[in-house]
């Protein structure tokens, strides 16, 4: 299982990109209908909500078919001969096609789809009734050690637990570029031997923004080591092909994709390694949750994640830019990233920073004073929390389609208020 040879001039870099305020001025007519399909958006016009990244709001559509399966056809999934039940258990059976549909399977009858609470139960799955029928004593995996703690925990738990049973495996970290919390795939081709396994990874990271490369991790490893993408900030957020990644498990969360918040899935190639098959007796489905991941996913198609990509990337260029502009802020993750015609790596969607003296959960207060709803703490960043350090605090902005060029217009004058 050798690795792959990277070449860091191949070209992988995106097209040029537009002008973010011709790309905004060309999305308009497009986004102001569909922002005024979140009731809760369109209900406290004096707010601004900036964190996405954590939890998205939920489109009328999404609300009308939760109400309508709990008023109509509510009941257990499998477990009954009466039509609500049929109903019910077909709506589960046609999501899991739904969502196969999609990711762009191109292999739906190989694959499957499991339905969990979000992406950290996902994980946690593959982690625990997966990853140790793949791997024997003496085996290594690689994992990201500095993105989110749902992507780095399991993969620690599971080795604690096989070596309980007499399995021991190496945890090897997912090599990063300094200075840009980027991966380095010129540096992963070289940790790759013959005994690794298995390689996590993250397709949007959920602090810096950036976009992670993922087919430069499959370059890296070559194409027989299975990848467990996390893709929790990037379904529902910009279009998400497996056939284009060639990764075997995607693992998202319903809640940041529209959905309900305690649904999820974990779309399993089933190529590469022993079938996926959660362990465990399988309880009651989430299926309230699971009629708002079809009808999220619905919407999201209807509306374009083409369309919604180009319109939070174009806002989010505008406002790295002018963070560029105030000395009292420090941007974090790829600085490169921070040029709104930057071809190297833009941001989805995320922009974290710190005021070089305002503490990150004093500046959330402040902004929320203002009207402006942000994240401000550690992120669930893994970071050095793992060794028993501190992850530092942060304000992180995350935009989605009901966002607009005014409110992040207003959000940097408040921020500039404050040098």
């Amino acid at each position: 299982m050798a690795g792959g040879r990277v070449d860091p001039a191949e070209p992988a870099e995106p097209a040029e990109p537009a002008e973010p305020a011709r790309e905004l001025k060309e999305l308009a007519s497009w986004q102001r209908p569909l922002r005024d399909e979140f009731p809760i958006i369109r209900r406290n016009p004096e707010l601004a909500y900036c964190d996405s990244a954590a939890t998205t709001q939920k489109p009328q559509a999404v609300l009308d078919a939760v109400h309508r399966y709990l008023t109509t056809s509510n009941a257990n999934a499998g477990r009954g001969s009466y039509p609500w039940a049929n109903t019910t258990t077909a709506l589960v059976e046609d999501a899991r096609d739904r969502v196969r549909r999609f990711l762009g399977d191109p292999d739906p009858e190989r694959s499957s789809v499991h339905f969990t609470s979000g992406t950290t139960e996902g994980l946690s799955a593959v982690a625990r009734d997966w990853l140790p029928e793949l791997v024997a004593d003496g085996d290594e995996i690689v994992v990201p050690f500095a993105d989110h703690q749902a992507n780095l925990t399991p993969w620690l738990q599971a080795q604690e637990l096989l070596a309980r049973q007499g399995v021991r495996i190496s945890v090897r970290e997912l090599p990063r570029q300094q200075g840009s919390g980027d991966y380095d795939p010129v540096a992963l081709a070289d940790a790759v031997n013959p005994r690794t396994r298995f390689v996590a990874a993250t397709h949007v990271h959920h602090v810096y923004g950036g976009d992670m490369n993922v087919h430069r991790v499959r370059q890296a490893v070559g194409p027989e080591v299975p990848i467990c993408l996390d893709a929790a900030q990037s379904i529902g957020h910009l279009p998400v092909s497996v056939a284009d990644l060639d990764v075997d498990f995607v693992v998202f969360s319903g809640h940041k994709a529209m959905a309900l918040p305690g649904t999820g899935a974990v779309w399993a190639r089933g190529r590469r390694g022993p079938a996926f098959r959660p362990g465990g007796w399988s309880g009651t489905p989430n299926t309230a949750g699971v009629a708002s991941l079809t009808a999220a996913l619905d919407w999201l198609d209807a509306a374009g994640t083409d369309r919604i990509e180009r319109w939070t990337t174009a806002l989010t260029s505008r406002l790295t830019e002018g963070l560029g502009r105030m000395d009292a802020y420090e941007v974090l993750g790829c600085q490169t990233s921070l040029a709104a015609r930057s071809r190297v790596q833009r941001r989805r969607s995320i922009v974290t920073f710190r005021h070089r003296e305002i503490g990150a959960q004093d500046l959330g207060f402040i902004l929320f004073s203002r009207g402006f709803m942000v994240r401000s703490d550690g992120h669930c960043q893994a970071g050095g929390a793992h060794r028993g350090g501190r992850t530092e605090t942060s304000v992180r902005v995350s935009l989605h389609v009901h966002n607009t060029p005014e409110e992040v217009q207003e959000l940097l004058i408040a921020l500039a208020s404050l040098q």
